[in-house]
């Protein structure tokens, strides 16, 4: 079985932009967990999952063929474990070649957003993921009208311009 984001990433040609705007995801992960249980991964990625060596080489091979990779938090503060979680792990996907920024909710407060995290590849389809409330993935749908792309564009344009990039932000 093919993996969405895993394909939209292998098509796309110059663009691929994640918006994440949940404060928890799959709290019962058992990465997490052992983080919660005092593993660090200090900037090391031998102290990584194993499917991080996945995740790394995907997105290695697109930005190698020039696809610009762009991920964009909206976080509230102070700041979850979950997202101090994945601020530690970052340095993983800015390692990879991802460009990754941090945008106080506050911040975000008058921009017109999509309902849900989303990927959009080349700016012509967008790719929802629908969570259950505790943060579990529970559905994705593609979605290529030009009002949703359009939609989607210019939210995710105005959080990146408001955005931290990673190396500059620290989680309040």
């Amino acid at each position: 079985m093919t993996h969405p984001v895993r394909d939209g990433l292998s098509k796309a040609r110059r663009s691929a932009v994640h918006l994440e705007m949940r404060d928890s995801y799959t709290p019962a992960d058992a990465e997490f967990a052992r983080w919660r249980a005092g593993h660090r991964y200090n900037g090391d990625p031998a102290r990584l999952p194993d499917w991080w060596g996945t995740w790394h080489d995907a997105v290695e091979e697109a930005t190698a063929r020039g696809v610009v990779m762009r991920r964009a938090r909206i976080v509230s503060e102070p700041v979850t474990e979950y997202i101090r979680y994945e601020h530690d792990i970052t340095f993983a996907n800015v390692a990879a070649g991802e460009l990754v920024r941090w945008l106080p909710r506050r911040k975000a407060a008058d921009i017109p957003l999509p309902g849900t995290d989303l990927w959009m590849f080349d700016g012509e389809s967008v790719l929802f993921t629908y969570f259950s409330g505790a943060g579990d993935v529970v559905d994705r749908e593609w979605r290529t009208e030009p009002e949703v792309v359009q939609l989607v564009r210019n939210a995710f344009e105005l959080v990146w311009e408001r955005a931290t990039p990673h190396g500059e932000y620290e989680p309040g």
